[in-house]
């Protein structure tokens, strides 16, 4: 007994000459190491991503666009893709509880998101903007006219992702990487025909060139 009551006494003081000074050995703490202080910080950052045209965002998930535009898109039972809307920097998306199925987050241009967690509030704006940018695109796919449903989809791209001035309606085709053929996808035209109506809006003054690549459409008088 008296033998065990000594070898205590003794690690007792090994261990008490091993720490540091003025330190007692039961007042001892372990300092994080400076690698798991910043893996901690990185777990606790939400996922970001940078993404490049015609790639297609993870799904069932809600992200924060702040750079770059994207459509979301359905098909019909043909196979044919149907643009439901289109988004840029700001807004909020999400392909959680989709309305529409399938549904795919298409990037028009390299983009950056976020990915966050809706709150009632964000999920209610949300799905208002869904329903009246998929109001605002089916009524003006349903304009008999092709000249006339061109232009009115050049307005709305305008107003919802271009500047509003008093000369008109300036857009940047070329900023939402829309080439020709999305247009007609947007509008349910052909390309070939998006493309002689757009040659003859220009010599007709209904849309000007401003810059090196934006469009303009003048007020009507």
């Amino acid at each position: 007994m008296v033998h065990n009551s000594g070898q205590l006494l003794a690690l007792r003081g090994l261990l008490s000459a091993n720490a540091p000074a003025g330190c007692p050995v039961s007042a001892r703490t372990t300092t994080p190491s400076p690698t798991h202080t910043v893996t901690s910080s990185l777990l606790k950052r939400p996922l970001q991503l940078t993404l490049y045209p015609q790639a297609v965002l993870p799904e069932e998930m809600s992200w924060r666009l702040h750079e770059g535009y994207v459509r979301s898109a359905t098909w019909d039972l043909e196979g044919e893709c149907i643009t439901l809307g289109l988004w840029g920097p700001g807004d909020a998306i999400s392909s959680e509880h989709p309305a529409v199925q399938p549904l795919e987050w298409q990037c028009l241009t390299t983009v950056v998101v976020e990915h966050i967690a809706f709150d009632p509030h964000e999920q209610l704006e949300y799905l208002r903007r869904e329903r009246q940018m998929l109001a605002e695109l089916l009524t003006i796919q349903r304009i008999r006219s092709g000249d006339r449903r061109l232009l009115a989809l050049l307005s709305w791209i305008g107003q919802s992702h271009g500047q509003v001035n008093s000369q008109g309606c300036r857009l940047s085709l070329s900023e939402l990487n829309l080439t020709h053929r999305g247009l007609a996808d947007l509008c349910g035209l052909t390309r070939v025909t998006v493309t002689k109506l757009l040659s003859r809006f220009r010599a007709e003054g209904r849309l000007l060139a401003v810059g090196d690549s934006d469009l303009l459409i003048p007020h009507q008088p």
